[in-house]
């Protein structure tokens, strides 16, 4: 599955599934996110196929989904199992750190 740009509606459809997620939580005037952006892309495509969802939330367009996560500085990652958060990734990392998160769940 390709990287997913998530609103609020398609979020909460994705967490009913029950799957693992990868999400970016990020805005489009954020240097370091800027920096991010090709590792979680790079992610989506390298884990395309396994039962993982990768995504991206823009925090300006979803404030909401970022206050239900207490997202306070971005970027943020995490990783949600059956809709809970298992980890959490404040700040540019290596797509080594990314990559370790699923591998360690898949």
């Amino acid at each position: 599955m390709a990287l997913i740009h998530f609103n609020q509606e398609g979020f909460d459809k994705a967490l009913e599934g029950k799957a693992l997620m990868l999400v970016d939580f990020w805005a489009t005037w954020c240097g370091p996110c800027r920096m991010l952006g090709p590792v979680i892309e790079q992610l989506a495509e390298d884990y395309e196929g396994k039962d993982v969802i990768i995504g991206k939330v823009d925090v300006d367009e979803n404030p909401e989904l970022a206050q239900r996560y207490g997202v306070m500085s971005i970027p943020t990652v995490l990783l949600l199992e059956d809709g809970k958060e298992i980890d959490r990734k404040v700040g540019v990392m290596p797509y080594e750190a990314y990559a370790d998160l699923l591998d360690g769940k898949l």
